[in-house]
């Protein structure tokens, strides 16, 4: 089988083991089940025989050896396993969190400065519209108050408008878009500066959190956490050892099963370890916040000297300063992310040590106790201070000592400083090692003892010792991650054949959909007027030219033309002009009509009598 298809089928496998426990109500990761199955291959009662191939019923049987482990979810070895996984797929280094967390800002920012770079503002609105976005991404990539907020936005608009006028909108739509993007992030670097430097003068700093005191505050409150958490860990620990030692050393017969104990100090004493990694990092940040609160405090002193009371202070002198301001506040937002992820994380491996807690109560503990000396890690390197190793009785072992070896106190101990006699003889026990009995270097490895006892018969044997360590760990491979023991079981990989050193659990590649797409007009226009695609238009012109170079301008002026000079003269012609009254009115009268009657008359005889008859209608009976 090829090396592909041995992946394929271990892929399978992971899948399908993922597929069952969720069929019974288990959710696990698959990094988990890789971690499992790795853990099943290793131990030997399991007898899997990782140089052949599995058979079908290989691979049945490992299927439901990993299910069954992964389904008892009440012992301690799982919760260990668990413990181990997500810390190393959740904790990385203070860089790569910082940087992680610079990433997920300016991809979550690309949509708006993509906007503001691809912007072909013309009109006057438009122009407004993109000075708005523009204080918008100013306030979104600085995180100094809500671009919802009305007194917020009022104030970076003052501010912008005091480095970056609306006036110069024009300019700013002439560069590329690089350099778009990079005066943007200079001009969110000058307006954070200045409205930090305005909150310290009492002039503004609406919306902008006091990070310094709010640190102040949470830096000493999450180190006691912490600190809190080892003390009750440590204490678990030692209880879990004193019993341990009681039951091999015959004193007791009854009491609780050594498997679990066993598999509870290793809970207790990975938890430990873990949450000294954390504290380092709280320590780390508290000398960080410590050290940006003096050069905060230097520079606003540099400030005040250079501002004063000044009307009008030269660019080049404030506006470096404005950027380092800035640049010193990012440093307190990078610490508050830094510290939110290590209590995210603190709080986050409390689950996985419930277990042994709901398993060994101090009821339940206590009745075994009786008898037994706890002892702290502190007391038990105390009693074996004055012991140590003559180096003359171990003629062929190197042996190195603190007041003779330099750089003694940084020697990269095996097993993680436990010590190696007491994880073979007791099968697992874990006993811290005290470097000033001796440190064994074998095989370009340090060992550590508890005491001399266990120097000089570890001395003996060491291969013997340390073929031991190595079975006990295929038992419990929790201790490989835990003792640092990748390197010895680095051959067998049955999730993933590229590993990193010093890394037990293998991360899964992240694979996504992604485009890209490319700007129509990325660069300005440079259209060239004078361009000509004809050769004979080309030739003309150059004939003209030529013709040119021989004729000479003549001019004549008359005693009539004499100083007059080309005028022109501008009318206003007549336009139609109308005009309309308000509203259309009429009036109307009667037509007067009148009949005369008798004008014929009577004759010479009779006289003429007229009648007059009118005969007038209204109007209103029209």
């Amino acid at each position: 089988m090829s090396r592909a298809q041995a992946e394929s089928v271990i892929k399978n496998i992971i899948r399908e083991i993922a597929q069952e426990c969720a069929s019974k109500g288990q959710a696990v990761s698959e990094t988990l089940v890789a971690f499992m199955v790795k853990a099943v291959v290793l131990d030997p009662a399991n007898e899997f025989n990782v140089d052949r191939t599995l058979t079908k019923d290989d691979v049945q049987k490992l299927i439901k050896l990993c299910v069954d482990r992964l389904m008892d979810t009440r012992t301690p070895s799982l919760d260990t396993v668990k413990m181990q996984v997500y810390f190393d797929m959740n904790y990385t280094t203070r860089s790569d969190f910082l940087e992680e967390h610079r990433r997920v800002l300016e991809s979550r920012l690309q949509p708006v400065i993509r906007e503001i770079t691809d912007s072909r503002a013309r009109t006057r609105e438009e122009l407004e519209s993109l000075y708005r976005k523009i204080v918008s991404a100013v306030l979104l990539r600085s995180g100094l108050g809500s671009p919802t907020d009305i007194a917020v936005v009022r104030e970076a608009t003052a501010a912008l408008q005091s480095v970056f006028p609306q006036t110069e909108l024009g300019t700013f739509m002439s560069l590329t878009k690089r350099d778009k993007e990079r005066q943007l992030l200079e001009l969110t670097m000058i307006v954070t500066g200045i409205r930090l430097f305005n909150k310290e003068c009492g002039k503004g700093g609406e919306g902008i959190d006091d990070l310094p005191a709010i640190l102040n505050e949470a830096v000493p409150a999450t180190t006691q956490n912490v600190d809190s958490e080892i003390q009750a860990t440590l204490r678990a620990a030692n209880k879990y050892t004193a019993l341990i030692e009681k039951m091999h050393s015959g004193e007791s017969s009854e009491g609780p099963s050594t498997q679990l104990l066993k598999e509870s100090l290793i809970n207790t004493r990975q938890h430990e370890a873990f949450l000294r990694v954390i504290l380092n990092d709280v320590i780390s940040c508290a000398h960080q916040v410590e050290s940006l609160e003096k050069q905060l405090a230097t520079r606003m002193e540099q400030l005040q000297a250079t501002v004063q009371s000044k009307t009008a202070v030269p660019t080049a002198q404030v506006y470096p300063q404005f950027i380092h301001l800035s640049q010193l506040w990012s440093g307190f937002q990078d610490e508050m992310v830094l510290l939110s992820v290590l209590s995210n994380i603190l709080a986050s491996l409390e689950p996985f040590t419930r277990g042994h807690r709901e398993l060994f109560t101090d009821e339940i503990l206590t009745p075994f106790l009786d008898g037994a000396i706890i002892k702290s890690d502190e007391q038990r390197i105390q009693e074996s201070k004055g012991e140590k190793i003559n180096p003359s009785d171990f003629k062929d072992l190197d042996w190195l000592f603190p007041d003779t070896t330099k750089h003694f106190n940084k020697l990269p101990l095996q097993y993680r400083g436990y010590c190696a006699w007491a994880l073979a003889k007791f099968d697992r026990l874990l006993l811290p090692s005290n470097p000033d009995i001796g440190v064994l270097r074998y095989k370009d490895h340090y060992y550590g003892f508890s005491n001399k006892q266990a120097a000089t018969e570890f001395s003996q044997n060491p291969d013997g010792f340390i073929r031991l360590v190595a079975e006990g760990a295929k038992r419990s491979p929790e201790l490989i991650q835990l003792l640092e023991l990748h390197t010895q079981f680095a051959s067998i990989t049955p999730y993933s054949q590229g590993k990193d050193a010093g890394r037990m659990i293998e991360k899964p590649i992240t694979k996504c959909d992604s485009g890209t797409q490319t700007d129509t007009h990325f660069m300005e226009t440079n259209i060239v007027k004078s361009y000509e695609w004809n050769e004979w238009e080309l030739r003309r012109k150059a004939i003209k030219l030529a013709n040119l170079r021989t004729r000479i301008t003549h001019s004549v002026q008359t005693n009539l033309s004499n100083m007059r000079r080309d005028t022109a003269i501008q009318v206003w012609p007549p336009k139609d002009h109308t005009t309309q009254t308000k509203t259309d009115s009429y009036t109307n009268v009667p037509q007067p009509t009148v009949f005369l009657a008798g004008l014929r008359g009577g004759g010479m005889t009779v006289s003429t009598d007229m009648t007059k008859v009118d005969l007038t209608i209204d109007v209103d009976q029209t």
